[in-house]
């Protein structure tokens, strides 16, 4: 598969437009038939009803305008088949998703549903040799990978608990996922990548605080499920097999410390985990005095800190990478224990 610079471009404007344009009709169907997200919990921090469905937009645009790139470029069947491995799971989890931003499903089937779908997803990577084997073990590189994906997919739907939060966020990882990809000739999971940046800024002009829609469940669960397994499926080549593991980390390394900042808070006070709290890093910045919009741009320059690393260490010599690894090992634990110390709304 041939792609050149000037089809790289159209994918991207492709998706921005795509879903820019799709996103406001979706908010009139939504409010249409009432699926909005209402102010009725204590850790909603929105003060009027604000509709849904924002997600649907993103899978519909994501999903149409990449496989019309691949069937109107240079393309195998075989080109199509890996596509669909990655983008047929990413469908589906969105639609337990959307399922749940209609029906508002429990936290047990919908977290037994998402394991069922990553684990055809990891089975499906691992048994077609997409990605590398970190065990040698067939079985435990599966469970390595669900892990991997539910967690993210996971993180992602956290993250998003306020307005820009997991857009910009999925933007800046999906922009340095794609930059490392097209460095390494990738251009299967470059693409993708970055279709999904067009997605994340074609809806963050009605997400940005303050947000006229969400994407709810259906996009987060999506868009995790979607960069989880690409960045799974990413080979940034490094000299060091630890930078090689660090690299991804890194890219999702935003939405991994959210979840861990609100799941030990939680822990440590005696709630569950999937109990929703507002305790996520963007209401700790709040509780700092920070408003939503210094919050969120706040959460995005950590983001591209952390991204900015990984970049770095797929372009470093032996000695930088491990370096740079360890920059972003001890960035991260101190601003996991500088969050976990920082009070709260909840």
């Amino acid at each position: 598969m041939n792609f050149s610079n000037i089809q790289y471009f159209y994918l991207f404007a492709g998706t921005f437009i795509a879903v820019s344009l799709l996103t406001p009709i979706m908010r009139k169907i939504a409010l249409n038939y009432g699926v909005v997200d209402s102010p009725n919990a204590a850790h909603k921090t929105h003060k009027s009803p604000v509709p849904y469905l924002g997600g649907v937009a993103i899978v519909a645009g994501v999903t149409a305008v990449s496989y019309g790139a691949l069937i109107l470029s240079d393309y195998s069947t075989k080109t199509l088949t890996l596509a669909s491995t990655v983008l047929i799971p990413a469908v589906l989890m969105g639609a337990i998703g959307l399922l749940d931003d209609v029906r508002n499903l429990s936290p047990w089937p919908r977290f037994i549903a998402q394991n069922l779908v990553a684990i055809v997803s990891a089975a499906i990577l691992v048994s077609t040799k997409t990605v590398g084997s970190p065990t040698g073990s067939t079985l435990l590189d599966i469970f390595i990978t669900v892990v991997w994906i539910v967690g993210l997919t996971n993180s992602i739907n956290f993250l998003d608990n306020i307005d820009g939060g997991a857009s910009g966020v999925v933007a800046i990882a999906s922009t340095s996922l794609f930059l490392i990809a097209f460095q390494g000739g990738q251009i299967l999971i470059a693409g993708l990548a970055l279709a999904l940046t067009g997605a994340t800024l074609g809806f963050l002009l009605w997400n940005k605080p303050p947000a006229r829609i969400y994407m709810g469940d259906a996009g987060a669960l999506f868009l995790g499920l979607l960069i989880s397994t690409l960045t799974v499926r990413l080979d940034p080549n490094p000299i060091n097999q630890y930078a090689s593991f660090a690299i991804p980390i890194l890219i999702m390394s935003v939405p991994i410390l959210d979840t861990s900042v609100a799941v030990v808070s939680r822990v440590a006070r005696g709630i569950s985990p999937f109990q929703g709290g507002r305790d996520h890093l963007s209401h700790r910045l709040m509780a700092l005095g920070f408003s939503k919009r210094q919050s969120v741009a706040s959460i995005w320059l950590l983001a591209a800190f952390f991204n900015a690393l990984a970049w770095l260490i797929s372009h470093a010599s032996f000695s930088a990478e491990g370096l740079l690894t360890l920059v972003g090992a001890i960035s991260w634990v101190i601003a996991f224990f500088f969050f976990l110390k920082t009070k709260s709304l909840s």
